[in-house]
Parts: C-alpha cells; structure tokens; sequence
C-alpha cells in the first residue's frame, strides 16, 4: 500500500479525527471537512458538546461519530486511533490536534499544578495524537496531520509563560515532523492564529483582573472568525504548507520576531513595563 502514495487533497473526503471538536476552531474543523465530503471522529473531553457538533454534521448530510477523549490521557487516545477505524470503518487519513485550554498570570502566580494543567492538554494532548496516529499513517503509505498551536508560540507575550511555552513545543514538533515524516507521504501544518472567537478564555484559568477584557476582546476584536480559520488552515494543507498565520497582527509578529528578534523582546520588555 506505501508504494503508491496518495495524490488527492488531504481535505477531502477524508477520514477525519478531530480533538477538542465541541466547539471553537475544533467545531469549524469537523464542519469543514464535512462539507468536503469527509467523515469525522468528533472527540472531546465534554461529549455533549461532541455530540452537539455530531448533530451538526448529521444536518448537512455528513457521516460524525462523537467520542469522549481526555488528550492528555495516552491510554485513552490510543483507544481513540483504535475507536475511530472502527466507527468509520475505515484507515484515519488526518488527525487534528485541537484540543486547548488557556492559562494566564505572571510566572511567580503559576502553580506547578498550573502548568501541569496546561501541558497536559496543549503540549502531551498534541503529542499523543501524534504519536499514535503517525505509525498509522506510515502503515496507510499516507496521512496528514494539523497541529493548532498559536502565534504565543513564537510572540512570547508576558504573563502568558506556561501557555507560551506548551505553544511554542506544538510548533517544535510540527516543525520537526514537518520535514521527517515527508519522506513518508505525511504532510504537517501547524496553525499559529492570534485571537479567534472561542471559548478558551471563559474556560481557561485566566486572572479576574482581566479575563473579562480579554474576553471581550477575543469577541469583539479579532480579525477573524473560526470558520474562516479552518477553511484557511485545510487549504494550506493541501497546499502542502507548513505554517498557517492567518490574522496581519500575526504576521506582524512572526515578521518582527525573525527579522530583529533581540530587538523584538527589547520592544516587549519595554512596553510591559508600563502595564502593572
């Protein structure tokens, strides 16, 4: 089967596993690939809200099954990679690593409890999709595999330390895999958005100083929608892209951060100081 490699859009008609599907980019994701004639595993810890975007899919004539899945359990997203061929009857062809939470607060106010929260999901949620789904693809002689970070993985804005830092581990490895698992018919994208209306700020553990401002923001301000995200994100894979920036204010930041990074933190470092 690995000599002949598939030559069709990853995006289409693809037998899908999306983490974190309940709601946000996740949704978008699931509803995305319905519409291009795929069948999707909608997987998240909340399997309501799984179920919900099941029904979503069922709507528009799209074949979803809904499983429950905590990402940062290997155990239970080996039995994932398992639980999905058995629903769809068939290879999965893409996983999407999703599934997120957010975390804010100055360094010294993180618990370590903090920072095992958040990397649990958004550093070991990412690697174990990873993980038990590449053996799969390089089986199947093909796959591809969207890996959504975020561009604090390469901003490094203050008060944003542990989050910053599982982000900026998912582009790592997107980056590595990127150019490892080529040889094997796998293609990689990483998604790097700034703000996207979702519901991490309202389900993260984000300081009452100014959760409701950024909040606000994250619905009233951002330069994009998660419908708009996703579509952009699909389309680059098949493209064969590795990065997916999609908002100028990201762009901005990856430009400044490459072209003059001392010069960049500097700039940061100057501008916090007069925040308290």
């Amino acid at each position: 089967m690995g000599l002949f490699k598939k030559t069709t859009k990853p995006s289409q008609q693809a037998y899908a596993v999306v983490t974190g599907a309940g709601s946000g980019i996740g949704q978008s994701f699931a509803l995305a690939l319905g519409k291009r004639g795929g069948t999707v595993v909608c997987a998240d810890i909340n399997l309501a809200a799984a179920e919900k975007t099941v029904a979503l899919l069922a709507e528009h004539g799209a074949k979803a099954y809904a499983v429950a899945c905590d990402v940062g359990k290997a155990e239970q997203v080996a039995e994932l990679a398992e639980q999905a061929e058995q629903l769809m009857q068939h290879p999965v062809t893409l996983v999407i690593n999703n599934a997120g939470v957010g975390l804010g607060g100055k360094f010294d106010e993180l618990s370590l409890e903090d920072w095992q929260w958040v990397t649990h999901v958004n550093l070991w949620g990412v690697i174990h999709g990873c993980h038990f789904f590449v053996p799969k693809f390089k089986k199947l002689g093909h796959g591809a595999i969207i890996n959504v970070a975020s561009a604090a993985g390469y901003t490094a804005a203050p008060e944003m330390t542990a989050y910053n830092v599982t982000k900026s581990g998912v582009l790592a490895l997107s980056e590595t895999l990127f150019s490892e698992l080529k040889k094997s018919n796998i293609k990689v994208n990483v998604l790097c958005p700034t703000l996207v209306p979702t519901n991490i700020i309202k389900n993260g553990r984000i300081p009452s100083r100014y959760s409701g401002l950024a909040d606000h923001a994250l619905m009233n301000f951002a330069m994009t929608t998660s419908e708009a995200v996703a579509e952009l994100t699909l389309n680059r894979l098949d493209k064969g892209k590795l990065y997916t920036i999609p908002q100028l204010d990201a762009k901005l930041f990856w430009l400044m951060k490459r072209v003059s990074p001392n010069l960049y933190t500097k700039f940061l470092g100057f501008s916090y100081s007069f925040f308290k």
